[in-house]
């Protein structure tokens, strides 16, 4: 499934208007990309919340494109957005590099962010990194790579082919042929080791814990950064961890460290291991955080540290909701 953007702007909110300009996006986005309205599965619009008089779903119809499936949304307001727009996804079963459409200045929702971002989120186990950056990534419109998830399925890996992932060869050897990829689907990352999705395996806890371990080995950290900094290179994207602002992404445009307590990051982790059904010692579970802590900061490459121009933010006193706010007034005030 290929999908194809666009986005388009009206002079005022008026039906006429929004019927013409909906029918010339879509026409464009078809000829540019030489297809057929049959190989059209589903068209998506959202619209700036002063769009009311007509949906573009609607319009769409009137303008041949009634073979698919059609949605309209509005969009929630965003300060300094534009106004009067209306954007749209183009879902296709067809091979094909695709030619995105935008008309009158329609380029971005936000001017100020129109330039390609990548925002680095660093902290300790339990700090709320994860949470935030999936929450940055949903509210711009852009990519959240989970980099924890890909050292967790190489200590998947590495206790699968029983290595002793104190040992960096034998770490290595067990990592040689590993097929690793990230998906997304319907807005969430997926980890596939060797085909197989294991989003829920590398989540228990003797995985977190190796993947402490297996992380440490230079060789380990090197391939994966390198990936990384490949799909950062591409696109704007928050990239979370412990060594992104220092190591993977030292250029980022944003650069956050967010800390707390170790008793409030363990209680976090045990309210999220237990709400999925795992039976966790409270006292046990700290102790690990705290060795964990003490090893991911003493590695000799890419330590966990805050890096010297990252914002520190602490979340011990903090809802997620403030957390998200504080970090973004920080990114607006530099824009």
């Amino acid at each position: 499934m290929i999908v194809i953007r666009g986005a388009t702007t009206i002079p005022q909110d008026d039906k006429e208007e929004i019927r013409k300009a909906v029918a010339e996006l879509l026409d464009q986005i078809a000829n540019k990309n030489m297809l057929l309205k049959d190989e059209i599965v589903s068209i998506v619009f959202s619209s700036t919340s002063d769009i009311h008089s007509y949906y573009p779903a609607k319009a769409a119809r009137v303008a041949g494109y009634e073979g698919c499936a059609l949605f309209s949304s509005q969009e929630p307001d965003i300060e300094g957005g534009l106004s009067l727009c209306i954007r749209v996804m183009l879902f296709v079963e067809k091979n094909l590099d695709p030619r995105h459409v935008y008309l009158r200045g329609a380029k971005c929702l936000r001017k100020d962010i129109a330039k390609k971002i990548n925002v680095a989120i660093d902290g300790p186990a339990g700090s709320g990194k994860s949470t935030v950056a999936k929450a940055l990534a949903r509210d711009y419109n852009i990519l959240y790579l989970d980099t924890g998830a890909m050292y967790r399925a190489c200590a998947l890996r590495a206790l699968k082919e029983g290595a002793n992932i104190e040992d960096e060869r034998e770490v290595v050897d067990a990592l040689r042929d590993m097929e690793l990829d990230i998906e997304y689907r319907d807005g969430v990352q997926h980890t596939m080791l060797g085909g197989e999705d294991v989003s829920e395996k590398i989540r228990e806890p003797q995985v977190s814990m190796a993947a402490s371990t297996v992380s440490k080995h230079a060789s380990v950290r090197m391939r994966m950064a390198e990936k990384q900094r490949e799909i950062a290179s591409k696109m704007s994207c928050v990239l979370d961890g412990r060594d992104i602002g220092t190591f993977v992404l030292p250029d980022a445009d944003f650069k956050f460290f967010l800390t707390a307590s170790p008793e409030v990051r363990a209680k976090r982790r045990y309210d999220e291991l237990t709400a999925k059904g795992y039976t966790v010692d409270f006292e046990e579970l700290k102790r690990e955080i705290v060795k964990r802590d003490e090893q991911d900061a003493g590695r000799a490459l890419a330590p966990l540290k805050q890096a010297e121009d990252a914002v520190l933010v602490d979340t011990s006193d903090m809802t997620i909701g403030e957390v998200v706010a504080a970090v973004k007034k920080q990114m607006q005030e530099r824009i």
